[in-house]
């Protein structure tokens, strides 16, 4: 494995994102299980841009700017309604003891979607992975799809590792309500201000 590829995947993981924050809201608000199941649905959100990056999908994704325009106010339009979740008393991932953030099937659908509705992902895949799989690849599906793989299990362990660290934080939390509205209000103000982002975001 190239340790340059090794070296970009980790830059663009660790790097602040919708993905990471989810993790961490989710490691806040469910514990270290709601924190993994996060990951877990945001390396599972990758798989649909590795499909179309391989599959040449993304090429023309690329070409299309209704396509792009589409896909990315669909994922603004996503990131508002977690931002407008969040400011709700019993939001999307409402911090407290039995909160719904905790069930596996929510916490890991709205993974999936964050990631899933970011064009950028696809963008990074076509520009990105190409370059670590030479002319002369045999094999160059194959090689390819192992990158994507290495992706995904870096974004599965750097995320967990974030959310794990944040559940550490959650009994801190749990002790009192104004830092409970304070998260919610931090996280619905980044979420907010990643929504603007990607609406500024040109191909």
């Amino acid at each position: 494995m190239n340790w340059e590829f090794l070296l970009t995947t980790l830059v663009m993981v660790a790097s602040p994102g919708t993905g990471a924050i989810y993790t961490l809201a989710a490691g806040l608000s469910g514990g270290a299980k709601a924190s993994v199941v996060a990951a877990f649905g945001c390396a599972l959100g990758i798989v649909p841009h590795m499909i179309a990056a391989i599959s040449g999908v993304a090429a023309l994704f690329h070409a299309s700017d209704l396509a792009f325009q589409a896909l990315k106010f669909a994922g603004v339009a996503y990131l508002l309604f977690m931002a407008w979740s969040m400011m709700r008393t019993r939001g999307a991932l409402g911090i407290g003891e039995n909160g719904s953030a905790r069930h596996s099937g929510g916490v890991i659908g709205r993974a999936i979607l964050i990631n899933f509705l970011n064009p950028k992902l696809s963008i990074f895949f076509l520009a990105f992975l190409p370059q670590f799989v030479g002319a002369d690849e045999p094999a160059p599906i194959t090689r390819m799809l192992l990158l994507s793989l290495v992706f995904m299990a870096a974004t599965f362990v750097v995320f967990a590792t974030y959310g794990i660290f944040a559940s550490a934080l959650r009994r801190y939390v749990l002790t009192s309500l104004t830092i409970q509205r304070w998260m919610q209000r931090g996280f619905a103000g980044a979420f907010g201000l990643l929504a603007l982002q990607l609406a500024l975001t040109n191909r």
